[in-house]
């Protein structure tokens, strides 16, 4: 899932979706309530597409998690991020393969469920979905197109290698006409 232009502030509740850059800072809105302002460089700032989760194998983006349990979910909210810490990770275990449960604190696993809810109460997860299986499916259709090009590129060539024997055919027609001509014409020249 693209998770693209949406962050978290270090000491300010909730997430936000950057809207425009200045010169000092970036204007961003907040997704719940959509008011905005502006983030200064001093604010501890972080994407939620660069944010990843500890798992035995590798780090798994958070963008996977989230749409996992957008599927898992059926695009309704999941656990409340108030719920036993137990309840979460199980839940967390049944979406992250491996869970390095270790390296993941509490805090971290009501965090991605609390981000989750919001997302998928202000419908920013339902706009996202279905901007991934459009460019999906606008991909699709352009392989589909590119292997129709393909297909009549090769006919083109195919015909284009008949087409020189052709081709080479009827210059030697055009030489022996232009031969007869030219031999009719200094005939006449003779004549006259």
């Amino acid at each position: 899932m693209d998770l693209s232009r949406i962050i978290a502030i270090s000491g300010k509740p909730g997430l936000y979706l950057v809207v425009a850059q200045s010169p000092n800072s970036i204007i961003v809105e907040n997704v719940e309530n959509g008011r905005r302002m502006p983030a200064f460089a001093s604010n501890k700032i972080s994407a939620l597409e660069d944010i990843t989760m500890y798992s035995i194998d590798e780090d798994v983006p958070l963008g996977e998690i989230i749409q996992k349990l957008y599927d898992k979910n059926d695009g309704k909210a999941a656990l409340s991020h108030k719920d036993d810490v137990k309840k979460l990770r199980s839940e967390l275990d049944t979406v992250l393969d491996n869970c390095d449960h270790d390296r993941i604190y509490d805090a971290d696993v009501r965090k991605l469920f609390q981000w989750y809810n919001l997302l998928q109460k202000s419908e920013v997860l339902k706009t996202r979905v279905e901007e991934s299986e459009k460019k999906a499916q606008e991909e699709k259709a352009e392989e589909k197109k590119s292997e129709g090009e393909k297909k009549t590129t090769k006919a083109k060539e195919s015909k284009e290698k008949s087409a020189p024997a052709k081709k080479k055919a009827s210059k030697a027609s055009d030489s022996k006409k232009s031969a007869s001509d030219g031999a009719k014409k200094k005939a006449e020249k003779k004549d006259a």
